[in-house]
């Protein structure tokens, strides 16, 4: 896979993460506001830490999938992914906003640049999300630009998360340029 590429919306920009960006990447998913719709729920300090380094030692240099941060007028406001996952036998985004950037149409613009990215530089077919059906803001933005409910999948601790699917249309993966 090449590597991340820099992808502009209206008022987004997605770059690939730098050394720089580990106080903000921390500091996202330290909000236990952000981080209760993240993955198992809230980390420590340490383990976000280490995972930010993931993303260099293992995502970055074996060119797995591509990870950004999201930016507002230079300031991080944000996170983002697009990785091949298999739970839903695809690939899903993922995408998580401060809650100083909620409201504001956001997360929709950022949502649909990651469906644009998978329909257009990778040339899918279909995208997933998974999302914890508690988790309805979530789920009406996804509804909102073309995801369907595929079905729900019981976790251990008795949650039940849903998983969401966009099939390409016409015009897919024109939106949001990458340089």
């Amino acid at each position: 896979m090449a590597a991340t590429p820099e992808v502009r919306t209206d008022r987004l920009l997605l770059t690939p993460y730098t050394p720089g960006d580990e106080e903000a990447f921390v500091a996202l998913f330290q909000d236990v506001r952000v981080s209760r719709w993240m993955g198992d729920g809230p980390s420590t300090e340490a383990e976000d830490r280490a995972l930010f380094g993931r993303v260099f030692t293992k995502v970055y240099a074996r060119g797995l999938f591509d990870v950004w941060a999201v930016r507002e007028g230079g300031v991080t406001v944000g996170h983002a992914e697009i990785k091949p996952t298999p739970g839903s036998g695809g690939h899903e985004i993922v995408y998580a906003l401060a809650p100083g950037a909620w409201g504001r149409g956001l997360g929709t613009e950022l949502a649909g640049a990651l469906v644009a990215q998978g329909f257009g530089r990778l040339g899918l077919g279909e995208v997933y999300a998974t999302v914890a059906a508690e988790n309805v803001p979530s789920l009406t933005l996804l509804r909102r630009i073309g995801f369907r409910q595929v079905r729900d999948i019981e976790e251990a601790d008795g949650s039940t998360t849903r998983l969401l699917a966009r099939t390409r249309g016409p015009g897919d993966g024109e939106a949001g340029s990458h340089r």
